[in-house]
C-alpha cells in the first residue's frame, strides 16, 4: 500500500487533500498555505501501518511530492523554516521522496542543531543520505547524547566508520566518567565498530 493509500483509508472524507495535491501541482505557491492546514483539514491522529507516523505528517508529506521540480528550492526551505515542529518533521520525511535539491543539506544541518528528538531522529532517517559524512557523524552522536535509539538511523552500519568509532568512542569514555550510563545499543554499535578496525 502507498502512502496516499494508507492515508485515505483513515480519511472520511478526501475531498479537500485531493483538491490541495491538484492545486499544488498547477499552483506551487499555494503550497505555502495548504501545507500549514494538513493537521486541521486532515487530522493528526496516528497513521496505522506506519510507526511514528501520523494523519498530518502523510498529506503534508503527499503535498510536497506533487510540487514541481522546479519550485523545490523557492518553496521547501520556508516550509521547514516558518514551520511548526511537526511541520518541519513533515518537510524532513519527505526528503528522501523528493528530486535531489540543493535545498536539503541546509535543512537536515538545521535539524540536527535542534534539540527536539523528532527532528534529530527524522533527520537522521532515510533523508540523511543526503548528509556529508562528517555531519552525519556529528548527528550519530547528538542521537547519542539525547537517548534516541540507534534503529531510527539511515544505513547505520553501512555509513559508520573508523573516524565514528573515535568520536563515538570518546563520547563513551567523557559519559563513563561523569558517571553517566550510555545506551546499549550506542555500547554495542562501537564494539560493532572496534572489531571492524581491529
Amino acid at each position: 500500500m502507498n502512502l496516499y493509500d494508507s492515508l485515505t483509508a483513515e480519511l472520511t472524507d478526501t475531498v479537500w487533500l485531493d483538491t490541495a495535491l491538484e492545486t499544488v501541482a498547477r499552483q506551487p505557491a499555494a503550497v505555502g498555505r495548504l501545507f500549514p492546514a494538513a493537521g486541521r483539514r486532515c487530522g493528526r491522529w496516528a497513521l496505522a501501518g506506519l510507526p511514528g507516523w501520523t494523519v498530518d505528517d502523510a498529506a503534508r508529506v503527499l503535498l510536497l511530492t506533487r510540487l514541481p521540480v522546479e519550485a523545490l528550492a523557492t518553496e521547501l526551505e520556508p516550509l521547514y523554516r516558518y514551520g511548526d515542529a511537526a511541520e518541519k518533521r513533515a518537510v524532513l520525511r519527505a526528503l528522501p521522496l523528493l528530486p535531489a535539491s540543493e535545498a536539503f543539506e541546509p535543512i537536515l544541518l538545521d535539524a540536527l542543531r535542534t534539540n527536539d528528538t523528532r527532528l534529530v531522529a527524522a533527520a537522521l532517517g532515510p533523508a540523511a543520505a543526503s548528509l556529508p559524512d562528517a555531519a552525519w557523524r556529528q548527528g550519530v552522536l547528538k542521537a547519542v547524547f539525547m537517548g534516541l535509539p540507534l534503529a531510527a538511523v539511515a544505513d547505520l552500519d553501512e555509513r559508520a566508520d573508523a573516524e565514528l568509532a573515535t568520536m563515538l568512542g570518546g563520547l563513551v569514555e567523557e559519559r563513563h566518567a561523569a558517571g553517566r550510563a550510555v545506551a546499549e545499543d550506542a555500547t554495542a554499535l562501537l564494539h560493532r565498530l572496534q572489531e571492524r578496525v581491529s
